[in-house]
This record gives structure tokens, sequence and C-alpha cells, in this order.
């Protein structure tokens, strides 16, 4: 019996060490991954901001000299540094026009890289947000983001009493024949002093108006 004890505590301690030893080698393996990949993105964000000023002198013609001082700020970041900005870049919310945003803006707001680099050339290509709910179906806004976002949606309305013709033309159900007319009508009386003025021009009836009716206010002054 006391041999059979014995083997059975060799064992348990054999055991115990090599459960010890397995643990160490796992925290180990994965601290050296941790290390490593700190490491790289360190030298790769040190690459992307160098804290380097560049300095050069150039001579003209009668031999005088001229002193530049160029500084770089920041230099195109590599693929690894803007991933890991990205992933940990904080989702903000504030007021924007989605006519107008930038890309960087949009990111701010949570979007990707690409998904925001989509929104400007969809308005490059002559599309336009005329209501809150023309963002919500654009196919990069996920029903979500839209939720978060929607209070913050800022498109302003049209002034009709300073729009050109092709600001008018850009209004739903206006094209270039009532976009003339609209601006000449104002010409005509001066100045609008309701919206509702629109429908005295001759065939616009209230089907037009009620289209963009939420679209358009009158200001104060009139653009000549």
């Amino acid at each position: 019996m006391p041999t059979e004890n014995r083997k059975k505590t060799s064992s348990s301690a054999t055991f115990k060490t090599g459960a010890v030893s397995l643990a160490f080698l796992i925290i180990g393996y994965q601290a050296s991954i941790f290390i490593h990949k700190a490491a790289v993105l360190r030298i790769e964000a040190n690459r992307d901001r160098p804290d380097t000023v560049y300095v050069y002198v150039r001579a003209d013609s009668s031999g005088s000299q001229e002193r530049r001082d160029t500084f770089r700020a920041e230099a195109p970041h590599s693929g690894m540094v803007k991933e890991v900005r990205r992933k940990t870049a904080r989702v903000e919310s504030f007021r924007f026009d989605p006519n107008t945003a930038s890309a960087e803006e949009f990111q701010r707001l949570g979007f990707s890289e690409k998904q925001a680099q989509a929104l400007c050339n969809y308005r490059a290509k002559g599309g336009r947000f005329r209501r809150k709910e023309d963002f919500s179906r654009s196919f990069v806004v996920a029903d979500s983001v839209y939720s978060r976002l929607e209070p913050y949606i800022c498109i302003p309305r049209l002034d009709i009493n300073k729009a050109d013709s092709a600001a008018f033309d850009a209004l739903p159900g206006i094209g270039p024949y009532f976009a003339g007319e609209m601006v000449e009508y104002r010409r005509k009386i001066g100045r609008y002093s309701t919206p509702e003025q629109l429908m005295d021009i001759r065939n616009f009836d209230r089907e037009r108006y009620d289209a963009l009716k939420d679209l358009i206010y009158c200001g104060d002054d009139v653009q000549e």
C-alpha cells in the first residue's frame, strides 16, 4: 500500500507540474503575439508620423537664397495603422447635412471608409438627399445607424426668394420649365410672401406644391 500511495502522489505531482508548464507556455505564446503586434504597430505609427522637419535653401537667378521650411505633419497611413484606428475610433453623433458632409465626417459618424466614399460618390454623380428619409434609403445606411443619426440630420430648406433656376430645377416634380417660371414670377411680384404663391403660376397645381412644400420657405431677402 505505501508503494501504491507513493506512485499516486508522484503521478499527481507530475500532472500538476505539466499543467502549470502548459499554462505558462500558453500565456507566454499569447504575450509574444501581443508584444509583436504592438511593436509592429509602433514601427508603422512612427513611420507614418515622423517627428521630422525638412529644410531646404534654393538660389534664384540673382544669386540670392530663399529658405523654405517644410513640416511633414502627416504622411499617408499604412493599412495596419488605418485599420487599428478605424476599429478603436470613437463613434460620434453630431448635426450634419448629408449633402455636404465630408468623407472624414461620415467616418466620425460611424461609417467605414468604403461606406463614406460611397456616400460621397453618390453626391458626385448628381445624387441628393432632399429629406431625412432619402438618407435612410442609401444601401450603406443600416436601420440601426439611421435610428441613431436621424435626430442629427439637418438638411436646409430652399429659400424661394434666393434660389436660382438650377436650385428650383433640383426640387422634385419641377424641371427646367417650372424652374424658369418660378424665377420669372418672383421677378414680376418682387418677392414671395408665402410659399403658397407658387400655385399662382400657371399649371402649378396643389399636387405639385404638396410634393415640395416641406422643402422650401420664404426668406426676407430677394436675390436679383
